[in-house]
């Protein structure tokens, strides 16, 4: 089918307003005190001037950027220029997309302790902040090398793996895989679907209290699968936690596997 000389140069206005949004090679100043011509990408601008904004308090932790056609019309440029600039903002860890509800100023970073009693729902309280947790999958399994030596069993021994994923505030913070002894914690996976988290979940099994007898704390950039699952930018940094657990009476009960968004978490050792 022809194509009309309308249709035509509507097509080549939108890819000349791409190009000039991508390059920023116009010789005007656009709106909101974006430089045109300046040898700084449009984008980068957005970029810089939302990042300056966050830095000084005008947009807060938490807070929802304006939509992309919102900031589009605020620069005086298209949405395609808009989205890469919140794109570097996400890489920056500045910010954070969230499917189908939008972007949101990243919220300080947690002070995580990790000590003798390391409590992911009482150290995201005493930040101020409201913790939950959400069980993904649980799975009975045999024990292979790495998880019978941290839990002091014979490789080959029965253990449930739960697999959650824990917020503040409804913002992911981690997610990992929990390996407990069979058939002692056999009813853990239902505990933690009723209670959103692993210390009353223990405690429906049993186990009055525990305690921190090792961890080991490692860093990666995050594979898509997983920025995705904690609502990041691809390649991030996470923070990687080994950790052991023990009862009142020393025996091993835990050991998790567990990755932490770095821009949300600080790590805090405590002898």
């Amino acid at each position: 089918m022809s194509q009309s000389s309308d249709d035509f140069m509507t097509e080549a206005a939108s890819e000349a307003d791409h190009r000039a949004g991508e390059t920023d090679t116009s010789p005007s100043v656009a709106p909101a005190g974006l430089s045109r011509g300046g040898g700084i990408a449009a984008w980068r601008q957005i970029a810089d001037e939302l990042a300056a904004e966050i830095g000084a308090g005008r947009l807060a932790s938490g807070t929802q950027l304006p939509t992309e056609s919102q900031l589009a019309l605020r620069f005086g440029v298209n949405r395609h220029t808009v989205r890469r600039g919140l794109a570097e903002l996400a890489q920056r860890g500045l910010v954070r997309a969230t499917q189908g509800r939008g972007t949101f100023v990243e919220a300080q970073p947690i002070r995580y302790p990790i000590g003798p009693r390391t409590r992911f729902s009482e150290i995201v309280s005493q930040a101020g902040r409201e913790a939950g947790g959400r069980l993904l999958a649980a799975a009975t399994l045999a024990a292979d090398a790495r998880i019978a030596s941290s839990l002091g069993l014979a490789e080959g021994a029965p253990v449930i793996r739960l697999d959650t994923l824990r917020f503040a505030d409804g913002t992911p913070i981690s997610f990992g895989s929990g390996y407990f002894p069979l058939p002692r914690f056999a009813h853990l996976a239902d505990a933690y679907r009723a209670e959103g988290a692993i210390t009353p979940a223990l405690a429906a099994c049993g186990v009055a209290d525990y305690r921190r007898l090792e961890t080991r704390i490692s860093a990666r950039p995050a594979a898509a699968e997983e920025a995705a699952l904690l609502d990041l930018a691809p390649g991030r940094l996470l923070l990687v936690v080994d950790s052991v657990n023990v009862d009142e009476s020393g025996r091993r009960i835990q050991y998790t596997h567990a990755q932490f968004s770095a821009d949300r978490t600080e790590l805090v050792v405590e002898s």
